[in-house]
């Protein structure tokens, strides 16, 4: 089997991000962005996505989280990206459906070659601590856009903005582990995704 570890690094002047995704390994995890919850976020996706993700990100948080928050689905998608080109094939679809307390999300993903994202995700409080839950539509759609699939992300009621999230990223990491579980053939009755 091939090797489904890759590394990014991306460097502007707002952000400097260097990972490295080891889908054959569940762990270590280690999550640095200066962004406590966005940090707590992504290493829930990480937990129950079981993948390994060293994760060390800067950014210009004195403006505010935005740069940093879009600038690592950008490096997270080119990851994910990077292992399809890698491996050739992998399942292709991932869903999942994910409870946490009264919140509930389910995310859905297809690796079809082609970007969008279908967000309908509320979140009752703009801000959990000072992060800007708002923020999270610009992570979920630069990932998209640099992994080239279609990302479906929904929340199902919910009164507190913390539950909603973590369910969106716990859901996230259960449906990526799907989606690219090695795969045992054509991806597409087309031949190609794309």
């Amino acid at each position: 089997m091939k090797s489904r570890k890759t590394q990014v690094s991306r460097a502007t002047r707002e952000t400097d991000i260097t990972l490295t995704l080891d889908l054959d390994q569940a762990a270590p995890r280690t999550i640095r962005t200066g962004a406590p919850f966005f940090d707590h976020l992504l290493l829930s996706m990480a937990f129950h996505g079981r993948l390994s993700l060293s994760l060390e990100a800067k950014g210009d948080l004195e403006v505010d989280a935005h740069h940093l928050v879009e600038d690592t689905g950008i490096a997270l998608g080119k990851a994910f990206a990077a292992v399809l080109d890698s491996a050739g094939t992998v399942a292709r679809f991932g869903h999942a459906v994910i409870p946490m307390d009264e919140a509930l999300a389910e995310v859905a993903i297809d690796v079809c070659g082609r970007s969008t994202l279908g967000w309908r995700a509320a979140f009752p409080q703009p801000l959990v601590g000072t992060f800007d839950v708002s923020l999270l539509r610009e992570f979920f759609g630069a990932f998209a856009a640099e992994a080239r699939v279609s990302l479906h992300v929904e929340t199902r009621g919910g009164e507190n903005s913390h539950h909603a999230a973590e369910a969106i990223f716990k859901a996230f990491g259960k449906a990526l582990r799907q989606a690219y579980e090695p795969g045992g053939g054509e991806m597409s009755s087309k031949g190609r995704i794309g």
